[in-house]
């Protein structure tokens, strides 16, 4: 089963990650969802974080991954927040088990295909040569070519840890990344839909979710509602948590 976070008393709600991150980027938030009365499930999803590794990399593996995990935990009905890969998922979730949604929120992504756009952070986590048993700071430098911003840099380096004593190692499953890269952007299935409110935030920096696309949000989720979080990219919880928090916690009350 994947490994989760759960803290708190109350509504179940899972957090779901995106692509490379895991269950430790949404403490801050999930601390405060808690004292708003809910009981947080921080998830890390199959090949990230603390959770198992497997070369099956689908939605449709990782659908039936939540809904182990919510059987295991005796979870009937939930509300979930996903990040981009994991407000991906979340559709695929929603749309095949509505039954089991109280309240949806997908933070910038579409429901859309997105091609790969990964590539110089791949390049990058493929430079690490682990074998010549780098220190930290070394793994850093060798990332910094591929990827300038420091940002994404600590965001990345978060999921180092020591595998043994004097041996560093990345916690994702680098591999089956390289191998199935593709398996991200994949779009929602045309007739997939999901009829409950749903909120959909977008940053203000990003181009994830453009005007462009509300009209397919709205085919695929006719009662949703998208809102833009202001000086906030692709990672908008981590860069304006406040307003992130504020416009969720309204939803989710």
């Amino acid at each position: 089963m994947l490994y989760s976070k759960i803290e708190g008393e109350g509504k179940p709600l899972l957090i779901i990650h995106g692509y490379l991150g895991m269950s430790d980027n949404w403490k801050t938030l999930a601390t405060q969802f808690v004292s708003e009365g809910f009981q947080t499930h921080a998830l890390d999803l199959r090949n990230h974080g603390r959770s198992f590794h497997s070369d099956e990399f689908t939605y449709e593996a990782m659908v039936q991954d939540i809904l182990e995990y919510c059987q295991g935990n005796n979870l009937d009905k939930v509300s979930i927040i996903g990040h981009s890969m994991g407000g991906k998922l979340a559709m695929f979730f929603a749309s095949k088990y509505p039954e089991m949604i109280d309240k949806l929120i997908i933070a910038d992504i579409g429901p859309k295909y997105y091609r790969p756009h990964h590539q110089d952070i791949m390049a990058g986590l493929n430079a690490v040569d682990f074998s010549k048993k780098p220190e930290r700071s070394e793994v850093e430098e060798l990332l910094k070519p591929h990827i300038p911003d420091f940002g994404t840099r600590q965001f990345l380096m978060k999921s180092l840890y020591w595998v043994e004593p004097g041996q560093l190692g990345f916690r994702f499953n680098i591999s089956v990344f390289n191998e199935k890269i593709d398996a991200i952007g994949e779009a929602l299935p045309e007739n997939a839909t999901f009829q409950k409110p749903t909120l959909f935030l977008r940053g203000e920096k990003s181009n994830y979710i453009k005007d462009e696309d509300f009209e397919m949000v709205k085919k695929h989720f006719p009662n949703s509602e998208i809102k833009t979080i202001a000086n906030a990219g692709h990672w908008l919880h981590a860069e304006n948590p406040k307003d992130f928090f504020k416009e969720s916690i309204a939803y989710l009350k």
